[in-house]
């Protein structure tokens, strides 16, 4: 194997920075991807050149002091992709998440809304790339994680509007590790979409067994979803343990049973 495809669980990162990447490695394959989510990693490649070159000259040196890990060697643009593991780190508990008084309104009245698991993961991650000026979702990463889709590592949920057979109107998609699915990104066509999404991803990781949704970037918009910061100690904690191993339920579904 390359040494551009690391043991990444040979990474310690009781000295990794939490605001800065921990990491630096091209492998964006499938296999490396789920081996960096194991260990509490998550990627953020470069859209470009310009990009590629902004990481070199802004943490070169904290990687030549040893701060950050400079995996690959063999491989010459190692900072095309950087990889995170922030120190606090948002997450969500499965029975946390928060629509609002106003959206559960809508559900119940209004919305004819309905939610799907893995039904559409491609035009998922599509909508989450489309109109966005940081074009992080590369396409050698769609590749990476479309294998593992296929191989039901992981998953999307989308919402519908006038049914499953209707106009996909927002979603959500991220990988299941263990006992925590990642909230890799999400997107709205309709307002407090990718709410709806983040719900019912939730509720069915729930039945599935799992405990936590890992929001990987704290935002406003994330803890409205309610999203609390733990230390990095606690999530490695967490994704160490062990997790029933039931799937996640994949008929489609009323949006309104979530209110």
């Amino acid at each position: 194997m390359s040494a551009a495809r690391p043991a990444w669980d040979a990474l310690d990162l009781a000295g990794a920075p939490g605001d800065a990447p921990a990491a630096f490695c091209a492998d964006l394959s499938s296999e490396g991807l789920l081996a960096a989510y194991r260990c509490g990693l998550f990627p953020l490649p470069a859209a470009d050149e310009y990009a590629r070159s902004l990481n070199e000259v802004l943490f070169e040196d904290q990687v030549a002091a040893g701060a950050i890990a400079l995996l690959g060697e063999d491989d010459q643009t190692p900072y095309r992709v950087a990889w995170w593991s922030p120190d606090p780190r948002p997450v969500i508990r499965l029975d946390r998440v928060r629509l609002g008084s106003r959206l559960a309104r809508r559900l119940r009245n209004k919305l004819a809304w309905s939610t799907s698991l893995d039904r559409a993961f491609t035009a998922v991650v599509a909508g989450c790339t489309a109109g966005r000026e940081q074009h992080w979702l590369t396409g050698e990463l769609r590749a990476g994680l479309g294998h593992l889709h296929e191989s039901g590592w992981a998953h999307s949920v989308e919402v519908w509007e006038d049914g499953v057979d209707g106009e996909l109107i927002g979603g959500a998609f991220g990988l299941r590790v263990g006992p925590v699915l990642s909230l890799d990104s999400m997107f709205n066509r309709r307002p407090d979409a990718a709410r709806v999404a983040i719900a019912d991803l939730a509720a069915r990781f729930a039945e599935a067994g799992g405990r936590l949704l890992d929001a990987q970037w704290d935002s406003p918009h994330i803890r409205s979803l309610g999203a609390v910061p733990i230390t990095r100690d606690r999530y490695l904690s967490t994704l160490r343990e062990p997790a029933a191993g039931h799937p996640l339920p994949a008929a489609p579904r009323p949006a309104a049973r979530l209110a």
